[in-house]
């Protein structure tokens, strides 16, 4: 039982941390943010490379700071909308959306829930998390944008283009504030989730009776209760196996930071990055900063890695693109793999 009771605390706070973040992106996006970004991308003068680089780099920035499954949801638009604006062949900016974010999700605590999962019980400022993770960040980004634009290198040659007017407009009100507040808590606090769930809950109050753009039911739909709440019950069962099962401990308490990684990787294609960052939580870690490039990463090389990856199939088929299976396991190995091991020299 007390095993139960460690997993349970250790467990609690990332996934109140995400709801508060998807409170608050909600809001961020009924006052423009996104849409403003997408259309701002479309503009961007140049070439086809230069407009999906720009793309990538804002799906990155968004990941970092606002998490990656609130990324996931509203940046696959973004992206989708940048190529399709520019008329510019959108398989690079779909695939590399998914891919993209997995791949940003290192920097903060709030980026991941793996992150909070795997350093629940350790006391790590976020300023701390972030140096050590900002090389490893910042190669994932370099080698996802570099991967993915030598895959579809020459339907991203020549010019683009650009729309003839768009109406770049941008309410800057409570929601985009609330970001900013959010992404200063997660930097600043070394338990930043219940004050961005109360960012995010004074965010949706804003929505709901001052702007009235979001009614009561719709606040509990964007929290996504059905996909969170299965997923914390699963990752705390399998946290309490963790901690019941020693010798679950012995795979990551004595190996090399790229064993570690590898591990976590291979751990998550099978039960999920969420359940497996729990599974390993209550261990004694020799690399933890390891563990979270195996965790965050290696879903990139199949669906079955992460949740966003699940969200973002159903997101792109409801913006009218296809997205393969096939396609998927073609770019996204070479992806996850380069990066782990260069990310791996950093950590």
């Amino acid at each position: 039982m007390e095993q139960f009771l460690q997993s349970l605390e250790n467990s609690w706070e990332p996934f109140v941390l995400v709801m508060g973040l998807l409170l608050v992106g909600h809001g961020a996006a009924s006052e423009g943010l996104f849409k403003w970004l997408g259309r701002l991308i479309a503009r961007t003068p140049g070439g086809a490379l230069r407009v999906f680089i720009v793309t990538m780099v804002a799906v990155a920035l968004v990941t970092a700071t606002l998490n990656l499954d609130t990324a996931i949801v509203f940046m696959t638009p973004v992206a989708l909308q940048a190529a399709r604006s520019s008329k510019v062949d959108e398989t690079a900016f779909l695939y590399g959306a998914i891919l993209m974010t997995n791949s940003a999700s290192l920097l903060l605590y709030g980026s991941n829930l793996t992150n909070l999962l795997v350093f629940s019980s350790r006391s790590v400022a976020g300023t701390t998390f972030a140096s050590h993770m900002l090389l490893p960040w910042v190669c994932a980004v370099f080698i996802t944008i570099l991967v993915v634009a030598l895959w579809r290198g020459r339907h991203l040659r020549g010019d683009v283009t650009a729309p003839s007017r768009v109406n770049v407009s941008l309410r800057f009100r409570f929601g985009t504030l609330a970001v900013a507040l959010s992404v200063i808590a997660m930097l600043v606090l070394r338990d930043p989730a219940l004050p961005v769930l109360a960012i995010g809950i004074v965010a949706a109050g804003n929505e709901v009776m001052v702007t009235r753009t979001m009614r009561v039911r719709d606040s509990f739909l964007v929290t996504s209760p059905l996909l969170l709440a299965p997923l914390f019950a699963l990752a705390v069962l399998v946290g309490w196996l963790g901690r019941s099962w020693h010798r679950v401990g012995h795979l990551v308490a004595h190996t090399s930071s790229l064993a570690t990684s590898l591990i976590g990787a291979g751990t998550s294609l099978v039960i999920n990055n969420l359940p497996a960052a729990s599974l390993f939580s209550g261990q004694s870690i020799a690399h933890p900063y390891a563990l979270l490039l195996g965790l965050n990463l290696g879903p990139n090389i199949f669906v079955t890695g992460s949740l966003s990856s699940m969200l973002w199939f159903r997101l792109a088929r409801g913006e009218g693109a296809r997205p393969s299976l096939r396609t998927f396991v073609t770019i996204g190995p070479p992806v996850a793999l380069l990066t782990i091991l260069v990310g791996s020299l950093f950590v």
